[in-house]
């Protein structure tokens, strides 16, 4: 079976347009361009310093002055970076048709945009030269996704449509990215390394996580039943409570166990739910069509990176169940890049190519460099989970061999994309 069928019939590739030069002013014809753009930008410019934190460790590299921990710079640089900038993309070019509304153009959200895309190389450069430095690009974040989050608002506000739970729910979660991002700072400057450990948490599972499986339970079930008509729509409400049960159970778990909850009994209560979410979300996977969806190559992006999440609740469950019966968590960043990596990461190449596609006068479908990019990904996190759980004496080659592979992922599909977003469409047409 062909697998570059796309998603919606394309017709005959049309002729380039006269003028393919790339422009800065093209960035600003539509949201997804600007924000992709800048979120691309970070996550090539993070990708390149976490492969050079490797090698460095390796000592094949100098290290370089250090203020904050580089693992926490890494983690804040994947958590609160590039993710937001794609949500905002994402949002104000779905978000609207959601609502009802009319959405805004780029210049809108460009202040947003470039607060963010400077608060992220500012965040690199105070993580090695100075924690206020550091501090003061969390800030700048901030306020660059309250200024989007606060847009986002007012589209909800100004929504006569009857169903508004998923914008609710991105809400939400923004609104605890927000928050997260000044507890973290405050956490800098305190210098207080577990309460920035707890922020970052709370950001992964109650923003970053929440959002992801918000646009799942609404776009995946839509796009396969819209490309494989014999996959009936099917997403009850139950379905979306459970997702969101699942990643605040993970968001709450380090302030409960703060506010004076026995760990021991915590982890077993969350172990056993993991688990238990975990299988259904395997389930829910084969219900929405995985098996049909792996004949289409960007579909089967979409279905693949949600198994990953369930895959990532299961090592999760076990790894706390084992901690609630050994008193030590078997293998906690296993779980935790199973997750970040194969669910956020794929997802992430799916539905970015996908709107890049669509919206940009392109074929509706996963050619050689996201199909490429999505194989190497999947290598990668296959290899970090296992670096988890390798010898002491393995760990930091096959770490460094796991950047290598994600930045050869993430690195030319990005750039390809930021070559995109600063032509006009092919076919010529606005946006």
């Amino acid at each position: 079976m062909n697998r570059h069928i796309p998603l919606a019939t394309a017709s005959a590739r049309p002729a380039p347009p006269a003028d393919a030069r790339w422009r800065w002013t093209h960035l600003l014809r539509a949201p997804h361009r600007l924000a992709f753009a800048g979120a691309t930008a970070v996550l090539v410019l993070g990708s390149l310093w976490w492969l050079w934190v490797q090698l460095a460790r390796l000592g094949w590299l100098p290290p370089g002055p250090l203020a904050v921990s580089p693992s926490l710079g890494h983690g804040v640089l994947m958590v609160h970076g590039f993710m937001p900038l794609f949500f905002i993309g994402f949002l104000f070019t779905a978000g609207p048709k959601w609502l009802g509304v009319a959405g805004p153009e780029a210049r809108a959200v460009l202040p947003s945009v470039a607060l963010q895309a400077i608060a992220w190389p500012l965040w690199l450069l105070g993580v090695h030269l100075s924690g206020w430095v550091a501090a003061l690009a969390l800030l700048l974040a901030a306020a660059g996704q309250a200024l989007a989050g606060t847009r986002f608002l007012g589209l909800l506000r100004a929504s006569e449509a009857d169903d508004t739970a998923h914008a609710r729910l991105v809400a939400l979660g923004w609104t605890i990215g927000v928050l997260s991002l000044l507890g973290l700072a405050a956490a800098l400057v305190q210098d207080e390394p577990e309460a920035a450990r707890r922020w970052l948490h709370t950001a992964l599972w109650g923003f970053v996580a929440l959002v992801y499986v918000t646009v799942v339970h609404r776009m995946v079930p839509f796009f396969t039943s819209s490309a494989l008509p014999l996959v009936r729509l099917w997403r009850p409400m139950w379905v979306l409570h459970a997702l969101v049960a699942t990643v605040a159970l993970k968001a709450l778990g380090p302030w409960l166990t703060l506010a004076g909850l026995d760990a021991s009994m915590w982890r077993a209560f969350e172990g056993f739910a993991m688990l238990v979410a975990g299988f259904v979300v395997l389930w829910l996977a084969f219900v929405w069509g995985l098996a049909q969806s792996l004949s289409i190559r960007l579909l089967a992006m979409l279905h693949l990176g949600f198994v990953w999440l369930g895959l990532g609740l299961l090592i999760d469950g076990v790894g706390q169940v084992w901690g609630w019966i050994s008193g030590v968590p078997l293998a906690p960043l296993a779980a935790l890049h199973a997750t970040t990596m194969g669910f956020l990461g794929s997802l992430m190449l799916a539905m970015v190519t996908r709107v890049s596609c669509g919206h940009g006068g392109r074929a509706l479908l996963a050619d050689r460099i996201s199909w490429w990019a999505f194989l190497v990904l999947q290598l990668a996190t296959l290899l970090r989970i296992a670096t988890a759980v390798a010898p002491p004496q393995w760990v930091g080659g096959l770490a460094a061999t796991t950047a290598g592979l994600w930045l050869l992922a993430v690195g030319p599909w990005g750039l390809r994309l930021l070559r995109w977003y600063g032509q006009v469409r092919p076919d010529g047409k606005p946006g």
